[in-house]
């Protein structure tokens, strides 16, 4: 089983599905980082050899930001829109939807599971 960013990588995917298991790297990247190493895109990942799971490694460590690095970087862009006191800052403080979704209706993914107000009774 190859390791690469900390990642197991599956056993028996084609490469460039299993390297989309790492946070951060899509299929085109996968596919990106497959042609630039020089490997068959069809390779199952338990197929690697060790120079071959080094050459992936290198190319993800030149020129992309993964897994940790990269949570920590949108964590850091999140606290400074908090920070800033903007309006999408305001939304994510607040656990709403930040781009322009509507709330009335759905939102339930960023509202959390609805609080029901009852309604007393006139005497």
């Amino acid at each position: 089983m190859a390791r690469i960013a900390g990642v197991d990588l599956p056993r028996n995917k084609r490469i460039v599905i299993a390297l989309t298991y790492i946070h951060g790297i899509g299929r085109s990247s996968a596919v990106r980082i497959v042609e630039k190493c020089g490997l068959d895109p069809n390779m199952r990942s338990d197929m690697l050899s060790e120079q071959d799971v080094r050459r992936i490694r290198q190319v993800i460590d030149d020129d992309f930001k993964v897994e940790g690095d990269l949570r920590r970087e949108v964590q850091l862009n999140i606290k400074r829109l908090m920070d800033l006191g903007c309006y999408r800052g305001l939304r994510h403080r607040r656990g709403l939807p930040v781009r322009g979704q509507r709330t009335r209706t759905n939102a339930r993914t960023r509202k959390g599971p609805r609080r029901v107000v009852t309604k007393k009774k006139k005497k």
